[in-house]
């Protein structure tokens, strides 16, 4: 039996959620959220201590992340890039194994359907995990399905 924290990294907000292999009924999620009038230094630091308190209270076995993607705005790029690198940080610190994910791959998984859409997932993650609502905000909604994913995906491996 494992938990699994799935991550969709933002800046502004990082959406989480926990699922369990033993119980998929067992289901958290959350997100971090930071302001856009506080330093980038500040909102880092926020998105360093949510992710360890969520660690630290849930202990997960594995993380899946949402694996890089490329924008045409370098900004969100950047600022995505270095929230993945502090979900990479706590991975290593806590020896935790680290999984990403494309949104294609999260799709696949869930659907069977790689050009499923969000309320498709969404849809889906009520579906399989029994939820009477849909996990919001939507980040979180997409940290669930990157968990679900995760253990669909080594389910059949």
């Amino acid at each position: 039996m494992s938990k699994i924290l799935g991550i969709d990294p933002g800046f502004a907000i990082l959406g989480w959620g926990i699922v369990d292999s033993g119980d998929t009924n067992n289901v958290q999620w959350g997100a971090i959220k930071t302001k856009s009038t506080d330093k980038i230094e500040n909102r880092l630091h926020i998105i360093y201590n949510g992710l360890i308190d969520l660690v630290n209270l849930y202990k997960p076995s594995e993380i899946a992340m949402e694996k890089v993607f490329f924008n045409n705005n370098a900004k969100t790029v950047i600022r995505v890039g270095q929230v993945q690198g502090i979900i990479l940080l706590i991975s290593a610190m806590k020896d935790i194994p680290i999984y990403e994910y494309t949104p294609l791959q999260v799709k696949n998984a869930l659907t069977g359907y790689g050009a499923a859409d969000k309320k498709q997932i969404q849809n889906m993650l009520k579906l399989l995990l029994k939820l009477d609502d849909v996990p919001r905000p939507d980040d979180a909604a997409d940290g669930v399905a990157l968990a679900l994913c995760h253990l669909q995906t080594h389910r059949f491996n």
